[in-house]
């Protein structure tokens, strides 16, 4: 694969994981509520979620969430139906008992479990199996002998780029969480904010179609 290929990839990448999409929400929303540390872990969680599609479109998978309107349904149901469980744990922290200043005490998620949401909310995320198929085979040329191996290269630029660019999203979640939590109407505010977009996602992701 060219390096011209590898350029022109990244920058077309790079545009859409710079995007806000819920893998970017989730992750804002631990770093802030959480500090740097879950924000980080969340996005670990999220692109070993983009591995499992790498893999699948090596192996085929997403082509047959492309073709099957039902799977790609089914899919894409589940995925929303998790954001809004997430957006409901959220509130019901909100209404959790206050702490000793009068404000609720914030929901402090084991990291393990910080990391195995970003998983299955990236996993259950159909439009990235769809970028997979229908973006990066654009990339790849027609007549190479290693299909599997350019996609697998382009997946981890992908993955690299991600890393990256949703690290920064974490550390800048953490940075004004940090600030943000300082004020009682923040800490009494913010797991209720986090949960509704959550539910906002969702609802936005259960009604949208299958253009990408």
């Amino acid at each position: 694969m060219s390096v011209n290929t590898l350029l022109a990839f990244s920058l077309a990448a790079l545009l859409l994981l710079v995007i806000p999409g819920p893998a970017v929400m989730y992750i804002v929303a631990r770093s802030a509520a959480q500090g740097r540390r879950a924000g980080l872990v969340s996005v670990a969680g999220i692109h070993v979620g983009t591995v499992v599609h790498v893999v699948a479109a090596m192996v085929g998978v997403s082509a047959i969430l492309a073709a099957s309107a039902t799977a790609f349904t089914t899919i894409k149901l589940i995925g929303a139906g998790y954001l809004i469980w997430l957006g409901l744990q959220s509130i019901r922290a909100h209404r959790s008992p206050a702490d000793d200043d009068g404000a609720p005490a914030v929901e402090v998620r084991p990291l393990s479990r910080v990391f195995a949401d970003g998983v299955i909310l990236n996993i259950l995320n159909p439009k990235t199996a769809l970028f997979f198929l229908s973006f990066v085979p654009q990339f790849i040329d027609s007549d190479t002998t290693r299909p599997v191996l350019d996609l697998a290269t382009l997946g981890a630029v992908f993955i690299t780029l991600g890393l990256i660019s949703d690290g920064v999203y974490a550390l800048a979640g953490s940075w004004v969480g940090s600030a943000l939590r300082r004020s009682p109407r923040f800490r009494r505010t913010k797991e209720l904010v986090a949960g509704t977009t959550y539910i906002g996602l969702g609802a936005v992701t259960a009604l949208s179609g299958r253009s990408t």
